[in-house]
């Protein structure tokens, strides 16, 4: 089955200027004070890059690789593939993801992570797609809302391609 990714979704520049709102935002809010910013992988990986370079507060980055699904169902369970390398006890923490769909895995993430006792813990997506949530999980700050479309590009792929455009675009199977 072939795709098509020419429908471009969101420019590179509407990505641009919702980096600079995003962490304007988080500024305000973080006001100076340091932060451990923990990017998603695979896919969050371009978004932290770029926010962390706007940020105005001493920041320590660290990833994790999760997952709560085989296939296309959810397992329930959190599966750590990459841990942290950071105590986060009475830290400011911020998780960095790509996308909230459903938000199974994130919710469990969330969960995990407040066992460690961070100072706060939030969330903050580049494209949240709430028309697929099944469970109660609202970023603390969000890129941009999208349709229930499947995309890619700026990080997020289709079987490890496509994660390089510079924009966001809809897949379409042909």
């Amino acid at each position: 089955m072939a795709v098509n990714t020419d429908e471009v979704l969101i420019s590179h520049a509407e990505i641009e200027q919702m980096l600079d709102r995003v962490s304007a935002e988080l500024n305000r809010d973080y006001n100076g004070k340091p932060l451990v910013v923990v990017g998603i992988l695979t896919g969050a990986f371009i978004f932290t890059a770029d926010l962390i370079r706007r940020l105005e507060m001493p920041v320590i980055v660290d990833f994790m690789q999760v997952s709560s699904y085989v296939g296309e169902y959810s397992t329930g369970e959190l599966k750590i593939k990459k841990d942290l390398s950071v105590d986060i006890k009475d830290m400011d923490v911020l998780i960095v993801e790509d996308i909230i769909d459903t938000g199974r895995t994130l919710s469990l993430l969330k969960e995990q992570l407040k066992q460690r006792e961070p100072r706060s813990l939030k969330i903050c997506t580049a494209f949240d797609k709430p028309d697929r949530r099944v469970v109660d999980l609202v970023p603390d700050y969000n890129g941009i809302t999208i349709p229930d479309e499947f995309i890619v590009g700026y990080g997020l792929d289709l079987d490890g391609k496509y994660r390089d455009f510079d924009d966001i675009r809809i897949v379409r199977k042909e």
